[in-house]
Order: structure tokens, then sequence, then C-alpha cells
């Protein structure tokens, strides 16, 4: 993601004048449909936010993303160090050992919460005490580019919103959703089975407020258009504070309308594209990242007409791969992989395989039977996992999330554990990094983390599985032994990182199309003008054989080279074994 040059507009320039009152009537347009009533009032509120930030209007020069970007995920304490700030030693880690390799750090909320480690923020504007200062933020910020999260559906009970909503203090008494306790919410759509309404006791007595996630984090009221202005002042804070990339948290939920399943409203991807429209006039090289894990079809509604997110998450990939690899069967992950649609302009997939939260379910809805979801749950289980379940209309939970550590759970297949843990977790890493979309590794990943169980004891979670906290010394340590595994998926994740980097046909924009050879082996071919990457890969623990000739995709002319040797094939691939795991990247040009 390039921090690109923009040309500036002064506010008293005729043409700049002109802009404004475009820009002026797109935000109408897109309030029309959120606040009929108040519209233009908001539209003007908005606009004298920007010019509170002292904004200006800008071009974009050059495009957003290339080859060469590669994002890391983390928490500000995923790495820690007696008695040094987190950030400050997490700053000290990507500098020594990831700063050629990856472009941008999505540090998980740093702000001050009150629990699901960051997701229930009691203050938006500040940085956790106990994870440093926006001094450490800004330090960060000067060589990598960061993505902050703009955790916008629900705020924690220790907000200072919600004390004044108890006390009924404006504007704040107006910023939650009450409801009776008797109100009907069974159409409404939940990734949790906790209760919908939950009490607080406030100065007028007893109120129910709309919870969809927990108890502690209440959901705003957005048709309170005063809830919509503080986020999008937030969001612009979050930009002058470093911010190139900004993930909407469960964004899916903003809206609520009762009758409805309240998830993916209309008025919800107005607000998604009124952020967009802000972006495109003020930081059009920055990045919105939409979160919503639901459905494939269901995730890609985020892209809009190319007027919404830049970047949504890659949902399906995550599932899909570990039942390829835990099956031995990459049939659904390349039936799926084949009819993904062309992406709309400026717009891409974030690819992960692994995040902070668990490895989501939802998306292999239509695309995996139950029975084979069931025996991928019961393997995880057997590998140390757990599984989080969510709330159904018909009043039965379902599973929701598997929570476990990547590594852990590609520990062996539905047939028990093996000796391949280490190269099956390299294939799946290595057909992230292959995939059209930008590849973002979870710190856990590229550390080889195992399940942390001691944590799940101590908070209760079973997303705290996979969400330990290293002591520095101790991991910087374990990467240098060279003997350890930790060692070995390291460096070798880092090799991938930089033959992905110095590959064109791995531009997040160019081509894709996927090779269907076998149901053991998973091949995508790329494509960069004349430029052809081949990337085959065995997932199952078996040599597979791979012949490729007299494909209409491919032309027997054409010479081969690995990319990782730079050694050229004597044919394409009449027939050749993969080990157990294995894959090759293949590409038409020598060096």
């Amino acid at each position: 993601m390039d921090n690109t040059s923009q040309s500036s507009f002064k506010q008293n320039d005729p043409d700049n004048c002109a802009r404004y009152q475009l820009l002026l009537k797109t935000l109408e347009q897109h309030l029309r449909h959120i606040y009929p009533d108040s519209y233009k009032t908001v539209a003007l509120d908005v606009l004298n936010i920007t010019k509170h930030h002292q904004l200006n209007l800008t071009e974009q020069t050059t495009g957003k993303w290339s080859e060469k970007d590669i994002l890391l995920i983390c928490y500000g304490d995923s790495l820690v160090e007696n008695d040094t700030p987190p950030l400050q030693t997490l700053h000290h880690f990507v500098i020594d050992k990831l700063k050629s390799y990856i472009s941008t750090i999505h540090i998980l909320p740093f702000y001050p919460y009150s629990s699901d480690d960051g997701f229930s923020v009691i203050d938006y504007r500040q940085v956790n005490q106990s994870l440093g200062d926006w001094n450490d933020i800004k330090q960060l910020s000067n060589s990598f580019n960061l993505m902050f999260d703009l955790v916008i559906n629900h705020v924690s009970r220790e907000s200072l919103w919600f004390y004044d909503y108890v006390g009924d203090i404006k504007p704040a008494a107006d910023y939650f959703i009450e409801y009776p306790p008797d109100t009907d919410v069974s159409k409404v759509t939940r990734p949790r089975n906790s209760p919908l309404l939950v009490p607080v006791n406030t100065h007028r007595g007893t109120r129910y407020l709309w919870a969809t996630f927990s108890e502690d984090q209440i959901d705003l009221n957005f048709s309170n258009p005063q809830v919509l202005l503080e986020f999008i002042d937030i969001l612009l804070d979050y930009k002058s504070k470093g911010a190139s990339l900004i993930r909407l948290d469960a964004i899916a939920f903003l809206w609520k309308e009762l009758g409805t399943d309240c998830i993916h409203l209309p008025q919800t991807h107005e607000v998604v594209k009124l952020f967009r429209t802000l972006f495109n006039a003020f930081y059009p090289s920055s990045i919105l990242l939409t979160e919503t894990n639901v459905p494939h079809s269901e995730n890609m509604s985020y892209f809009g007409d190319a007027d919404e997110a830049h970047m949504i998450y890659q949902f399906a990939l995550p599932p899909l791969l570990l039942h390829a690899l835990n099956r031995g069967n990459a049939r659904h992950l390349t039936q799926w992989a084949s009819d993904l649609p062309i992406l709309p302009d400026n717009c891409t997939y974030l690819n992960f395989t692994a995040s902070h939260d668990g490895i989501g379910l939802r998306a292999l809805e239509g695309i995996v039977s139950k029975r084979e979801i069931d025996d991928m749950i019961e393997s995880m289980h057997r590998f140390g996992g757990f599984v989080s379940m969510k709330a159904n209309a018909t009043g039965r939970d379902s599973p929701y999330e598997i929570n476990i550590s990547l590594f852990d759970a590609l520990q062996g297949t539905r047939r028990g554990t093996d000796q391949w843990q280490i190269q099956r977790f390299i294939c799946s890493q290595a057909i992230m990094l292959a995939m059209q979309g930008i590849p973002a590794f979870y710190i856990h990943s590229l550390l080889a983390t195992q399940n942390d169980l001691h944590g799940v004891e101590l908070t209760g979670r079973t997303r705290s599985i996979n969400r330990k906290s290293w002591d520095y010394k101790e991991i910087s340590h374990l990467l240098e032994s060279q003997n350890t595994t930790h060692h070995k998926v390291f460096y070798t994740l880092l090799d991938l990182i930089k033959l992905r980097k110095d590959e064109p046909c791995f531009h997040p924009d160019a081509e894709q199309h996927v090779i269907d050879i076998s149901h053991g082996i998973f091949c995508l071919l790329r494509a960069s003008g004349q430029r052809k990457l081949l990337a085959i890969h065995n997932v199952t623990a078996s040599p597979q054989a791979v012949t490729i000739q007299n494909r209409p995709e491919l032309s027997d002319k054409l010479n081969w080279y690995d990319i990782a040797s730079g050694s050229k094939l004597e044919s394409i691939l009449a027939y050749k074994i993969l080990k157990p795991y294995e894959f090759i990247w293949l590409s038409n040009q020598s060096g």
C-alpha cells in the first residue's frame, strides 16, 4: 500500500469550491437513505467536521497496493518484555526481524477497554496506558503502514457515553437502543448465544439495552445522527494519528430495525459508502476494510458497486483451507476459488488463514455439507481446540467458529496426528500467498504458536487459546535456535514472502485462474501481462502425480522455471510427483 503523493486544493480555489459543492451533494445522497428527515443538516455537519480537522480535498496519483504488500496482524501486547511498553517491544521486533518483509501492521484495538481483549472500548481517542502512548504508535507509523480498528457497533459499559446514558445526560442519553424486555427479537441474526437485551440500572429505573456481542458491549444507536457524527470525527482523528487503513469492526450489525434480521441493512451499506466518499475526497490512498464474518455471498456485498469497501476479508479461505488439508481433498476449495468473481475496480481481498478470532464457520454455509463440517470440528476437538456457538431464529444454537491455534489445527488430518505438521502448515501459508489479494499473517502463525491452554484457564474464554503474549526474550531465543519448530516455520515463511514480493504475477490485481488437476492438488495460474505463474500445491499426506500437458489454460511451448531455485523444467510437467504437502511456483520467464 503506497504512501502516495497527493496534490492539495486550497480552500479559496474556485475549482475547490466546486468540488466541495459536489462533495456536499454526494454526502446528501448517502444521508438521504439514512436520515430522510434531516439529511441536509447532517451533510453540513459532516463537512464541518472535515473543516475542523483542517482537511483539504486531494487527488490520488498512484495505485493503492502491489505484490510487495504483506500485512501483519497482532495485539499491542503480543510480545512483552519486562517494564518496556509492549508497543515499543513490538517496534523492536518488527524492525529487527520483519522490516524487509511486511509493509503494514494491523494493531488490534489498542485503546482502553473493559473486556474482549480490546473490543469493548472505553475511550476511542486514547492509547491503553499498559501498552504505551501515541508516540509509540507514531514511531511504528514512521516505518510501516498501520491499520486501526474502528469498533463502530458497540461500546464498553465503562465508557463515558454509557455513564452519561445511565445519568440521563445529553447527548449520550440518546446513544443507545432501549426496548421492553419482552420485545420479540427472534428474527435478529446473532453471532453469540447470550441474551440480546440486557438489563441496565439507570436514574430512570431499569432499562433493557441492545447488546449483540455481550452484556459489556452495548450497541450504539445509529438512528441518532449524532452517533454517526461522533464516529466520523473519530475516524478522521485516527487518520491524523497515522492510520493508513481503517478496519470497520462488526460493521454488518450497525443498523437495527425490528422485524428484520438486523444484519446488512441498506442503511449499514450506505454508512460504508459515506466513509468511502470521505476517503476518496480527503485520503484517496487510504483503505477501508470491512469485517463481516458471514456467508461468502453476503461478505462480497460489501464491495457494493466498487463504492463501499476497498478490501474485504476472504472469510471463506481459512475454513476451506483447513477443510482441504484436514481431509486431503481440495474439491471444495477449488470449486469456491473457481467461482470467485472478477474483482471490482480498486477493490481487493485481504487473504488470511488465522486471526485473533477463531476460524469462522459461517462462510462454509452452502459450500460444505454439515457432515463434513462436523467431521472437521471433531478433528479440532482432538487437536485441543474448542467451538463457539451462535444463536439462531429457530431457538437452536449452531457452530460459529473454531477456537484453536492454526499451527495446532494442522498437526494432523481427520485420521489423527502425523509427522507432517510443519510441511502441512507451510503449504497452507503458501496457498494464501499465491491467491489474488493481499496476504495477512497473524503473528502467531509466523511464530508457530501452539494452543495457549493456560490462557484459556486464566480468562475462561476459549478465544484466548490463540491470543498468547510471548515473552520477547523467550521467543527471540526460540527463533534463533535452529532446531526449533519456531525457527523452521518463521524463516521458511520469510523466504516465501521474499519470493512473493519479487513476483509481478502476485500483484493483487493480477489475473487468477483455477486449474482443476485433481482433488489432491490445489492449482492457480496467475498472470501479469505476458508473464505467467503456476502455483501447484499438494494438500495431501501422500505423494501426488501432477500432469498438466495439453491443458487449454497453458501453452506447451512455454519454458517454465522454478522461481525458488531458478532452474528450468525440461517439460511442462508431463508427469511430476509432489511429495506430501510439497508445492512449486513456476514462472514462464526466468529471473
